[in-house]
């Protein structure tokens, strides 16, 4: 790690925290390489969405990245879908970091059953979860909505003292850390006082964070909008959510030394825990799995015999030479490229579908180019006779993964992913999300209506606009 820089931001929110993070990842990394800072962590609220993206930014610019997430707390169990305090929605916040690759696996995990069990208003875990999948992982107390600081506020310093302690307990004490800000918050400054005393009666050590919500402290106006959108409300509203501060941007290590120059080693914590950070994901691997036979049979050889029976029927028994010629050209490039496995999977959920009579698509995309999947009944159409391209689907020259894009009737879907997971374990098999960008013109007619501005002034200014623009908020 560099000499120089003792500090190291460990609470962050990038676009990721969809509405409420204003903090792109190329801008992050370049900004964190410019103050030589040896590691950054992101911890978006309640998800690991920009974990691969940041991940590959941040060691691409030999900077080290820390994956964590601001997860939400139930009070109680996760299981409980009520308001059972005080806390805004039901949830407290907790920072968790992964140690290593162990940490990040739990830290998945806990996150996928904040969503599948926890849910409400937001996607939460609880301290049962938390201690059965606490291994590898680093908790700070996270900001005045966590739960530490939010009974400090409240003057029930015996409870916030047993929640730190329960922590404590859970993660160890190595791994558990009381969180300081110096945010502009007048409240925040307060409660940081009573913080410190309770980490020294305590004896657990102390962090110093800022809580990033946005790159420069001019963003903080954009970054009201942002909130604005995300609730439905106006600039004008005096009820509506909004940060107090403009100081939640993020800050160089001289200022952060500077703000916490009295308690020196909440800084040098923070690269003390970032020295022990060390997750690492393989990337690039193909990851396909095998099409299981209950004979010896190899999959190029099946795939060969069922295109070749589906030629015979699609196109007569005895087919033109073109599509004998185009077949053995696919089939030898699919070969090659060992991808038999992938066309028999695809072949064998999309049959399983039809003999349960759920409706499938025709097909669409490039994979409607390849006659080896019209003669397995993947697409229905003939890209012979429409002259479409096998190369734009599958193309030797260019070494990447073919793509099938395959619709299921919406009401049945639901059983050809069960039939998958069974078949090849639930652990085989994942969905993917999709993230959606604003177009220019859409983003100007929100931001307006954040602004309150008269409709037909916004949507005169976004007429003017090219749609070829794109925003991610």
């Amino acid at each position: 790690m560099h000499p120089h820089a003792d500090y190291v931001p460990l609470h962050l929110h990038t676009q990721y925290s969809l509405l409420d993070g204003a903090i792109r990842i190329k801008e992050l990394v370049e900004q964190a390489a410019d103050y030589r800072m040896p590691a950054v962590a992101i911890t978006d609220h309640g998800n690991l969405f920009g974990a691969v993206d940041f991940y590959r930014q941040a060691v691409k610019a030999g900077i080290k990245p820390i994956i964590g997430c601001e997860v939400y707390m139930a009070p109680g169990s996760r299981f409980e879908k009520k308001n059972t305090s005080h806390a805004e929605e039901g949830s407290f916040h907790f920072i968790l970091l992964a140690r290593d690759n162990t940490g990040y696996k739990n830290l998945v995990y806990l996150v996928t059953k904040a969503y599948t069990e926890g849910f409400y208003y937001k996607p939460r875990i609880d301290t049962e979860l938390l201690t059965q999948h606490s291994q590898g992982l680093i908790g700070l107390t996270a900001c005045l909505k966590g739960e530490v600081p939010y009974f400090l506020q409240k003057g029930m310093i015996d409870k916030a003292r047993e929640i730190a302690l329960r922590y404590k307990d859970i993660l160890g004490h190595e791994n558990f850390y009381i969180e300081i800000q110096d945010n502009g918050v007048p409240e925040q400054e307060d409660i940081n006082r009573n913080l410190i005393e309770l980490a020294k009666e305590l004896q657990i050590s102390v962090v110093a964070t800022n809580d990033c919500h946005y790159m420069r402290r001019e963003d903080a106006k954009a970054h009201d909008i942002l909130l604005c959108i995300q609730t439905g409300t106006t600039s004008t509203d005096k009820n509506r959510l909004r940060f107090s501060s403009d100081s939640l941007y993020f800050k160089s290590p001289e200022e952060m030394k500077k703000a916490f120059k009295d308690i020196p080693e909440a800084i040098l914590n923070t690269r003390a825990i970032a020295e022990r950070c060390n997750v690492e994901f393989k990337l690039g691997l193909n990851l396909l799995p095998v099409y299981t036979l209950e004979t010896r049979q190899k999959p190029d050889a099946l795939l060969e015999k069922l295109a070749l029976e589906g030629l015979s029927q699609k196109c007569s028994p005895d087919p033109k030479e073109i599509y004998k010629e185009r077949l053995r050209k696919e089939l030898d490039i699919i070969r090659k490229m060992d991808y038999a496995s992938y066309f028999l999977i695809v072949w064998d959920f999309i049959s399983y579908a039809r003999k349960k009579g759920i409706p499938v698509g025709p097909g669409r995309g490039s994979a409607a180019g390849s006659l080896v999947s019209y003669c397995l009944g993947i697409t229905d159409i003939d890209p012979v006779k429409y002259n479409l391209l096998f190369e734009r689907f599958l193309n030797p020259e260019r070494i990447s993964m073919p793509d099938i894009d395959v619709d299921f009737c919406k009401d049945r879907r639901s059983e050809v992913i069960h039939y998958v997971a069974e078949k090849y374990g639930q652990d085989h098999v994942a969905q993917i999300i999709t993230f959606g960008t604003m177009a220019a013109r859409a983003a100007i007619r929100d931001v307006g209506r954040a602004l309150d501005f008269p409709y037909a002034e916004v949507d005169r200014i976004a007429k003017l606009t090219p749609n070829t623009l794109h925003i991610t908020i």
